[in-house]
Order: C-alpha cells, then structure tokens, then sequence
C-alpha cells in the first residue's frame, strides 16, 4: 500500500499540496518571504497526529459502545532552538464529554491507538518524547 502527496509550487514561497483529490495550503510568515495564505509544514505533523490517533479512538469507543457527545484533541509541539528545527516534545491533550464515560474504556482506546493502531504516532516517536494527557468532563484522569 501506497500514499500519494503531490506538491506543487504555487507563488512565493507557497504551495499546494493534494492527495486523493484533497488540498492544503502551504505557506509561512511574511517574515519568511511568505503571505500566511496557508499552514507551515510542521505544523502539519500535529495535525496528522490528531485526526491520525482521533479516528481510531472514537472508532474503538463505538466498538465498546460508550456514548461521546464532545471529543477535541490538542496537539502541541515543542521545537528544539537548534537548526533544522524539529519537534522533541509533543503534548497530545485528550478532551471527552459524556454523561457516563468509562474512564477505564477512554484509557484503553487511547493507549490502542498510540501504541498499536496509529502509524503517525509511531513514526513521530521515534524523534520526539510525547505526552499524554486525558480529561473526562474537564477532569485529569491520566
């Protein structure tokens, strides 16, 4: 199996990439000799990390039948001072609304994605430490 990303020069410093008839923009800061039309590279790595490890864990959640009214992932990344500047901490915050969510089950299902299902997750691992952190109704559970 095989993934797709073309990427193509746009103006500037911007670009467009697509993969499977999908667009995002890139660019940077003005600063940078960009026109912040468009998201920066690294960032686009969190956003992989979420939406990577959000799909399995509402997917297994559904499996173990418990109702989530809110999910919300906060991907935040902490980038060394030192060129090529890379992120060597990442803190992934876990946000769950429900009524009667089992702690015990929104554990698993976030440990089975970051340790067995999600491939981002593994790849970035092996670069950077990552943290976890759960709330539950605005409660720290791990």
């Amino acid at each position: 199996m095989k993934d797709l990303a073309n990427i193509t020069w746009n103006e500037k410093v911007s670009f467009i990439a697509e993969s499977e008839g999908h667009k995002i923009s890139m660019d940077t800061f003005p600063e940078h000799g960009g026109e912040n039309k468009g998201v920066r590279p690294k960032p686009l790595l969190l956003f992989s990390l979420g939406g990577c490890t959000g799909m399995d864990v509402i997917s297994i959640l559904r499996k173990m039948r418990e109702k989530v009214d809110y999910f919300n992932i906060q991907v935040e990344g902490e980038l060394t001072e030192e060129h090529p500047k890379y992120y060597k901490k990442i803190i992934v915050t876990y946000q769950f609304k429900g009524e009667n969510l089992n702690p015990e089950n929104v554990k698993k299902a976030v440990h089975l994605s970051e340790e067995k299902y999600c491939g981002v997750s593994a790849m970035l691992r092996k670069a950077a430490q990552i943290i976890t952190i759960i709330e539950i109704n605005g409660q720290v559970i791990e």
